[in-house]
């Protein structure tokens, strides 16, 4: 098995909060060895919050894609000392994410800005004329937004 066989197992891991998002697309997992031709795999993960409630759900469906490749050892390390930032997530996963019906979050390079927090758009229909309706969504990650275009409200996956 190589790195890149890994790797692949991985994308069938998807986020359980966020099925269209595997767990390599949103940048959870951060790291992986083993030794060609060996036995042994470590897979190291770091959760998007450190209470998030999928946790122990992600570390089990990491175990099961990689023990299926056929690994007679496998652990999956939680790295809770690193942090999690929105910006780990791709661009493709942000894509997909506007396309499932959540607002991704802006790519904010370390230093978020109350304009890019103001100026969400919508996944409906595109306008930025929206407001936060609540900070608090359907998970840690989401906050509640309303589209004055539109007239539609919808989450956004909150910068971090």
């Amino acid at each position: 098995m190589t790195t890149a066989d890994i790797w692949a197992a991985l994308e069938s891991v998807k986020d359980p909060e966020i099925p269209v998002l595997s767990v390599v697309d949103m940048g959870i997992v951060t790291a992986i060895s083993h030794q060609e031709g060996g036995d042994a795999a470590t897979v190291t993960m770091t959760p998007t919050f450190v209470g998030c409630p999928a946790i122990d759900m992600m570390k089990k469906d990491i175990y099961n894609a990689v023990k299926s490749l056929g690994f007679a050892s496998v652990e999956v390390v939680v790295d809770m000392d690193t942090v999690w930032s929105s910006d780990r997530m791709t661009p493709d996963a942000k894509a997909r994410l506007e396309k499932f019906g959540i607002a991704p979050p802006p790519t904010a390079d370390g230093e978020l800005t109350a304009e890019m927090l103001d100026r969400v758009r919508c996944p409906h229909c595109g306008s930025t004329d929206t407001t936060l309706r609540s900070a608090f969504g359907s998970t840690l990650c989401r906050a509640i937004r309303f589209c004055f275009s539109c007239k539609q409200g919808f989450e956004q996956f909150k910068p971090l």
